[in-house]
C-alpha cells in the first residue's frame, strides 16, 4: 500500500552500462571519505600528540556522522529532483573535508569528521534511485554493481591514505579527497537523470516514516539486524588492524593498513556475483553463505595477533573473506528491501543503512576498547560473536505461511511480486 502523500509515477525507464559505471564510480568516492581515516589515524595521533584510541575516535565519529546523514538526509531522495540534492550534498563534504584538513586539533577534527560524515550519503541516494530506473528482473545485479564500485572506493581510499598520509602527512589524503569531491559533482552532473520525485510529504514526515517503515515492515527489521550485527564486526576489525600492524607485533607504518585493504578487491567481483545469484534464488540463501562466511573469518583473522608471516598471511586472507561475506550479505539485504515498498526506497534505505552504521559505530567503539583489554584474539572473538547473532536470527527466523499473502517477503498473491506490481520508481524525464 503506498505511504500517505506519495504519488504514483511511471514504471522504470532502465540505465544503460555506462550511465550504471558513472554512477558506480560516484559510489566509490562518496563513500571512501567515511573509510580513509582508518589507515591515518596513527599518524594523526603522532602528529595532534594523542593517544591511538583517541585518534580512532575520527573514525567512529565519521561512521556516526554517516549514520546520521543517513536518517536525516536520505529520505530526501524520495522528496527533491535528485541531481540538485546530490550536487548540494558534494558542495558540503567538500567544505567538511578542508575544516578537517586545516583541524589544529583533535576536538576539531572529530567535529568536522561528523560533519563530512552527515553530508557524504551520496552512495545512499544513487543506489535506491538507481534500483527505481531498472526492472525487477535486473535490480540485484545493479546493484551488486554499484557496490561493487562503492567497495573500490573503500578498498583504494585506505590504500591511497595510508599511503599518501605516510608521505606527505595525515592532512593531505584529506585535501586530495576534496578535490576527487569536486570531481566526483561534474560527474553527476552529467549523468545523473532529471528525475521526478516520488514524494509530496512535508520534511518532517518524511524523516519519520522510516522509522514507521521499521515499525510495519518485519523483512526491513530483520535486514537491518543483519547487516548492523555483520558490519560491526566488520567495523571492529578494520578500525583495530590500525593498532595491531602499527604495534608491537608488526611494526610496520600506516602504508600497510592500505595494502592489507587492497586484498578486499575480490569483494568487488563478488557483489555482481552476489547480485545474480539473488536475482535468481532470492536473497535468504546468499545472506546465509555470507554469515556462515564471516564466522569462518573471525576465525581466520585470529592467529593474526601472532605476528610474522604467518600472522600477515591469517590477516590477508581473513579480512578478503570477511569484506566478500559483508558486501555480498548487503547486496541480498538491499534487494530484499527495495521490493517492499517501490515508491519509498529512500527512506527504505534511511531505515536500513541508519541501522547498519549505528550497529558500524558500535562495532568500531567496541573494537578499539575490546583490543585495549584483550588484543587481537578479543577482536576476532567480537567478529565471531556478532556474526554469530545474524546467522542465529537468520536460522530462528518465522516464515510466512505459503496460503497467506506474505507481505514481509515482497509477495502479491498469485504470485507475483510486490515490486512488479508497485514497481513506480523515479520518474525521468
Amino acid at each position: 500500500m503506498p505511504l500517505s502523500s506519495d504519488q504514483t509515477v511511471p514504471p522504470p525507464a532502465g540505465l544503460n552500462c555506462w550511465v550504471t559505471l558513472g554512477l558506480a564510480l560516484a559510489c566509490g568516492v562518496g563513500v571512501a571519505n567515511v573509510y580513509f581515516p582508518q589507515a591515518i589515524s596513527p599518524l594523526i595521533a603522532s602528529d595532534l600528540h594523542v593517544s591511538g584510541d583517541s585518534a580512532a575516535l575520527v573514525v567512529t565519529a565519521a561512521q556516526l556522522g554517516y549514520a546520521v546523514g543517513i536518517f536525516l538526509l536520505v529520505p530526501l531522495g524520495d522528496r527533491l529532483p535528485h541531481r540538485r540534492l546530490l550536487l548540494t550534498l558534494l558542495g558540503l563534504t567538500g567544505l567538511g573535508l578542508l575544516t578537517a584538513a586545516t583541524a589544529s586539533g583533535l576536538p576539531v577534527l572529530i567535529a568536522a569528521s561528523v560533519a563530512t560524515g552527515a553530508t557524504t550519503v551520496v552512495p545512499q541516494i544513487i543506489i535506491p534511485m538507481a534500483a527505481g530506473l531498472v526492472p525487477a528482473e535486473r535490480r540485484g545485479a545493479v546493484t551488486g554493481t554499484l557496490l561493487s564500485g562503492l567497495i573500490g572506493g573503500i578498498l583504494l581510499a585506505r590504500t591511497f591514505s595510508g599511503a599518501l598520509g605516510q608521505w606527505l602527512g595525515w592532512r593531505a589524503p584529506y585535501l586530495v579527497a576534496a578535490a576527487l569531491v569536486l570531481v566526483l559533482a561534474m560527474v553527476l552532473g552529467r549523468v545523473v537523470p532529471t528525475t521526478t520525485p516520488s514524494s509530496r510529504q512535508r520534511y518532517g514526515s518524511l524523516i519519520a516514516e522510516p522509522v514507521r517503515l521499521l515499525c510495519a515492515e518485519p523483512e526491513l527489521r530483520r535486514s537491518c539486524f543483519y547487516q548492523a550485527a555483520v558490519f560491526a564486526g566488520f567495523s571492529a576489525a578494520w578500525t583495530s588492524i590500525a593498532l595491531l600492524v602499527t604495534g608491537q607485533a608488526y611494526h610496520l607504518g600506516a602504508q600497510t593498513i592500505g595494502l592489507i585493504a587492497l586484498v578486499g578487491a575480490g569483494s568487488m567481483f563478488a557483489t555482481p556475483v552476489a547480485g545474480r545469484a539473488v536475482d535468481r534464488r532470492g536473497p535468504d540463501p546468499v545472506n546465509l553463505v555470507c554469515m556462515i562466511g564471516a564466522v569462518a573469518a573471525a576465525a581466520v583473522i585470529a592467529p593474526g595477533a601472532l605476528g610474522g608471516a604467518v600472522g600477515l598471511t591469517a590477516l590477508l586472507v581473513g579480512m578478503l573473506l570477511l569484506d566478500v561475506a559483508m558486501q555480498s550479505g548487503q547486496v541480498a539485504n538491499q534487494a530484499r528491501i527495495f521490493a517492499l515498498r517501490p515508491e519509498a526506497r529512500s527512506r527504505l534505505n534511511t531505515a536500513y543503512m541508519t541501522c547498519a552504521f549505528l550497529g558500524g559505530s558500535i562495532g568500531s567503539w567496541l573494537g578499539v576498547r575490546t583490543y585495549d583489554h584483550f588484543g587481537w584474539s578479543g577482536v576476532s572473538a567480537l567478529v565471531a560473536t556478532t556474526a554469530a547473532l545474524a546467522l542465529a536470527r537468520h536460522l530462528l527466523r518465522r516464515r510466512a505461511p505459503r496460503h497467506l499473502t506474505p507481505t514481509a517477503a515482497g509477495r502479491e498473491p498469485g504470485g507475483n511480486s510486490r515490486a512488479d506490481v508497485l514497481d513506480s520508481g523515479p520518474a525521468v524525464r
